[in-house]
């Protein structure tokens, strides 16, 4: 009983920025900060939409460095990102004044420049679910937060505990999964055989609310958690059950 009173008592002074993406032919990102409000780094977690290359440097089957990808981005070649151009992480971070373009942590050429504004520790594939990312191996969100400990630990010996601290507290946090569980954990492969909706959903939100919990923990005080988008319009179902007209 004191657990569940201690959970909710930390729960309830979080922060959420609870955000929507409207999926239509461009993602339109609106966001108005209060006067004399700095951001000074955005982080983000998750699966392919906001992955922005960490599966290049996993041994995964799900990958996107390959042609058509990336036509839309900077030099039209693919980065690993699965989109044509940019991601809701690199539109979030130029829209709050950041920088325009949120490299992946695992990327080799990462610079502390980068580290300092903020990276994404996503992986397309992964999902609340733990069962999730190990169907296609893609990186788990414990392992995801295992990198975050890492990061924590450069920046402190780049900056030193107080600025660490800051970046910690005042920057921006995405949390955005979900999309794989539904889609191919439980619909596509079902992978949970005993598991109805509601209790699948319930396990979904049990995860999410566990890794908020450990985010606060390390010193995080701005989150965003993300719903899934319109599972049905996405290219893989579109191609699995949209007929030959692939429609939604």
């Amino acid at each position: 009983m004191k657990d569940n009173t201690s959970r909710s008592s930390s729960c309830s002074s979080l922060k959420l920025c609870l955000l929507s993406i409207l999926f239509l032919t461009e993602t339109v990102v609106a966001i108005k900060l209060p006067p004399n409000l700095k951001i000074p780094a955005l982080i983000a977690f998750g699966d392919s939409i906001v992955d922005t290359g960490n599966n290049n440097n996993v041994k995964t089957v799900v990958k996107c460095d390959f042609q058509p990808y990336g036509i839309n981005f900077q030099g039209g070649v693919p980065t690993g990102r699965f989109c044509d151009g940019r991601v809701p992480a690199d539109l979030l971070a130029e829209e709050v004044g950041i920088k325009s373009v949120v490299p992946a942590y695992l990327d080799p050429n990462l610079t502390p420049k980068d580290l300092l504004t903020g990276v994404s520790f996503a992986s397309g594939g992964s999902g609340y679910d733990p069962i999730t990312p190990k169907l296609v191996a893609a990186i788990s969100l414990q392992k995801q937060l295992e990198y975050f400990e890492e990061y924590i630990e450069k920046v402190k010996n780049l900056v030193g505990e107080e600025r660490k601290n800051f970046i910690l507290a005042n920057s921006l946090f995405l949390l955005v999964a979900g999309s794989d569980d539904i889609a191919n954990t439980y619909y596509d492969l079902h992978a949970r055989p005993h598991y109805d909706v509601d209790s699948y959903t319930t396990l979904m939100a049990n995860s999410a609310s566990d890794f908020v919990n450990k985010l606060y923990g390390y010193g995080v005080r701005r989150i965003a958690v993300f719903g899934a988008p319109p599972l049905g319009c996405i290219p893989s179902q579109r191609t699995l059950g949209g007929g030959l007209l692939r429609v939604c």
